[in-house]
């Protein structure tokens, strides 16, 4: 596609991205509508790469919404709620995702911008979380991301950036 296109500096590669050697430097990763966990896998990689920006639209994210379900016996009667049937649960651990996912690349020293990609009316799955390399770790980020975590009782994939950041 770059070749159709004439883009002799951008390179399109289809695969698992675990799998992607990413160049240093690399600018940007950008993953749009990548269902349930590919999304992590595409912030991961980002962060193990210090990408200079990340440009995320989740999709789907059930992921969390079923380590909701188990959750409910670690939470109060009144915080579950929240997600006690299926399509608040759904909805709840989408957005819950996100939030994690935006605190993960806090954490991990980027300053992270959330907004709308384009109008509601197009798309119920509107959300970009863009985020730029600042090369400082948050510490207030983590703070609050152990916190919500413990609140809520799940551990969502992008935790795996947490681990060790600059491991390449």
């Amino acid at each position: 596609r770059a070749n159709e296109l004439h883009f002799e500096r951008m390179k399109f590669v289809t695969g698992p991205i675990a799998e992607f050697q990413f160049p240093s430097p690399t600018n940007l990763v950008v993953a749009l509508h990548a269902c349930d966990t590919s999304t992590d896998d595409a912030l991961v990689a980002a962060v193990r790469a210090q990408a200079r920006a990340v440009a995320l639209v989740p999709c789907c994210q059930a992921e969390v919404a079923n380590q909701l379900k188990e959750a409910r016996s670690h939470v109060s009667a009144a915080f579950q709620a929240l997600f006690s049937h299926p399509l608040h649960r759904r909805e709840f651990g989408s957005h819950l995702t996100n939030v994690v996912r935006a605190l993960v690349l806090e954490a991990c020293g980027y300053q992270v911008t959330v907004t709308e990609l384009f109008g509601w009316e197009h798309s119920l799955k509107n959300e970009l979380i863009f985020a730029r390399w600042v090369g400082h770790p948050n510490a207030i980020a983590a703070a609050r991301l152990r916190e919500l975590l413990a609140v809520t009782g799940v551990a969502p994939a992008a935790l795996k950036a947490l681990e060790n950041p600059r491991a390449v």
